[in-house]
């Protein structure tokens, strides 16, 4: 419960940051901002220490065409922190896809064939988060019972054994975790 309330709220916290930003073309996820400044607030991202973080995708976006939320989080955190002046060094993120979440992963030709001819909008941006240095992981268990073959997974997502263990290693590994 507490994992999703936190989810809820990065959710929230995204869709108040869609104002402008000043050269959002130099963040490293073009085409989603960051946060907007906030004069005296505390709590700013710290260019020296390392952003330890994994997301935990566990929901699929309400229209089929939409990308997934949780993506869209994803983005405007890595945003925020390199606005912040965090080194790409210091931003060690990772997303662990499963559940409802898990069509994500798919290759667009696969997607569409699941999903009444629809595109897989989350391609792009995965791609894109996958440059910045995000690690992108599928839970095995959800590929099998879902039948995708390997071969349709994006070749930017990691197949894991499951979920389960992924996070339990970034848990280990002194990383937060968000949502799920």
């Amino acid at each position: 419960m507490k994992n999703l309330l936190r989810f809820v709220a990065i959710v929230a916290i995204s869709a108040v940051t869609i104002g402008s930003v000043h050269a959002q073309d130099a963040l490293p996820i073009a085409g989603y901002g960051a946060t907007r400044d906030v004069p005296g607030a505390h709590w700013l991202p710290d260019p020296d220490i390392e952003h330890k973080v994994v997301f935990d995708a566990v929901i699929a976006a309400e229209n089929i065409d939409d990308v997934n939320p949780m993506l869209v989080a994803v983005a405007r955190y890595v945003n925020t922190l390199a606005k912040y002046g965090v080194p790409a060094e210091n931003r060690k993120i990772a997303v662990v896809f499963h559940q409802a979440a898990g069509p994500v992963v798919l290759k667009n030709d696969a997607f569409k064939k699941r999903h009444d001819g629809h595109n897989n909008p989350n391609i792009d941006l995965l791609r894109n988060l996958h440059a910045a240095g995000v690690a992108l992981h599928v839970c095995g268990q959800g590929v099998t019972a879902r039948k995708y073959d390997p071969s349709e997974i994006q070749k930017e997502i990691q197949l894991d054994l499951w979920a389960l263990t992924t996070l339990i290693e970034y848990d280990r590994l002194g990383y937060a975790r968000i949502g799920g």
